[in-house]
């Protein structure tokens, strides 16, 4: 539902926008404002008078509070001191990378081009495990008290009663998603027993990771950085199911070993994980259907046989998760690279 309390993004002009770039960064610009493709946030592309490109990100109200804002460019600032290929901010005059028009605030990035990473071959899988794994070096520097923590009493135990208590989930389809749901969450939540929690992108699948010709791989949009397992930054890249990748589960962990240890335990996080996304995703959505742009984005959101289809995919999901075991035996096993064998069973 709207919060009528909150900025609204549509009193935001392009002219306005330009107005608060220039007086952030004190340059002037021209009158070039480009919207680029971002269903939360307002995203354009700016052209200072010396021709420089410019992105500004002016961020949803109520999504996230400026200090979770500040936690996610922390994050970007800690890669890039590293020469981890990232987008950083720029630091305005008074050396913030945050900046606010009307209650909205802002940031600023340097234009950098990229095409979509080809994973079509050994080396760009392992090449991709080196880039993860020094971002994760990054991101056990320091904590990030603002930001969400990916585990199900955090995240999922919530999102599950979000649903059952929004009228977005037809009274017919609520007791077979409250049994599945909460069938989920009984399974996974031993599996994230002492698992390991460090600040990760979040969201770090193949359309968040650019190949620059010449400089190579580039890991970009950070909006969903969180603290969490490492190996959510690798399982969303991944073609398929945890037991149908195991070679390019081994390509990517024999580049993240070159800079990082990696616990192999944490593969069996990973259809966990899987259906915690389906789970967040569904939450998502019902926070979003006041959108304007909602109902184009998803026309079949919310009716019966998009419901149907939810539960089977999540009873799916569960069986895959209690059928799935994860044996490793680096020494007696033999297998592709690093000995790690996933079995249904």
């Amino acid at each position: 539902m709207k919060n009528s309390q909150l900025p609204d993004f549509g009193d935001l002009s392009p002219d306005m926008m330009i107005q608060a770039v220039e007086d952030a960064l004190e340059l002037p610009f021209t009158g070039l404002a480009a919207p680029l493709p971002s269903y939360i946030n307002r995203v354009y592309e700016f052209q200072a008078e010396d021709a420089t490109r410019y992105i500004a990100k002016f961020y949803r109200p109520g999504r996230w509070k400026k200090a979770a804002i500040e936690d996610e460019h922390k994050f970007v600032m800690d890669c890039a001191k590293d020469d981890i290929p990232v987008i950083a901010p720029l630091a305005f005059k008074n050396g913030k990378t945050l900046a606010e028009i009307d209650n909205i605030y802002f940031a600023v990035f340097p234009k950098r081009f990229g095409r979509e990473l080809e994973l079509s071959n050994d080396a760009n899988w392992i090449r991709l495990g080196t880039v993860i794994a020094r971002m994760h070096n990054a991101g056990s520097l320091h904590n990030s008290e603002h930001r969400l923590t990916l585990h199900p009493e955090n995240t999922t135990f919530n999102e599950i009663n979000l649903m059952l208590e929004s009228d977005l989930l037809p009274a017919q389809f609520k007791k077979s998603f409250k049994e599945v749901c909460f069938a989920i969450y009984d399974e996974i939540l031993p599996i994230f027993e002492g698992s390991e929690s460090i600040r990760i992108h979040g969201d770090c699948h193949r359309g968040n990771i650019l190949e620059r010709p010449g400089e190579g791989i580039m890991i970009i949009d950070f909006d969903d950085m969180m603290t969490g397992p490492p190996v959510q930054d690798l399982w969303l890249l991944l073609p398929d199911h945890v037991t149908q990748a195991q070679y390019q589960i081994d390509l990517l962990i024999e580049g993240y070993e070159q800079f990082r240890s990696f616990d192999d335990s944490s593969l069996r996080l990973i259809e966990p994980l899987r259906a915690m996304r389906i789970i967040y995703f569904l939450a998502w959505c019902s926070r979003q259907v006041d959108d304007f742009k909602f109902n184009t984005n998803f026309p079949d959101w919310g009716s019966d046989s998009f419901w149907r289809t939810e539960i089977a995919d999540l009873n799916t999901q569960l069986k895959v998760i209690q059928d799935t075991e994860v044996v490793i035996n680096r020494k007696d096993t033999p297998s592709y690279g690093g000995g790690r064998v996933l079995t249904d069973h």
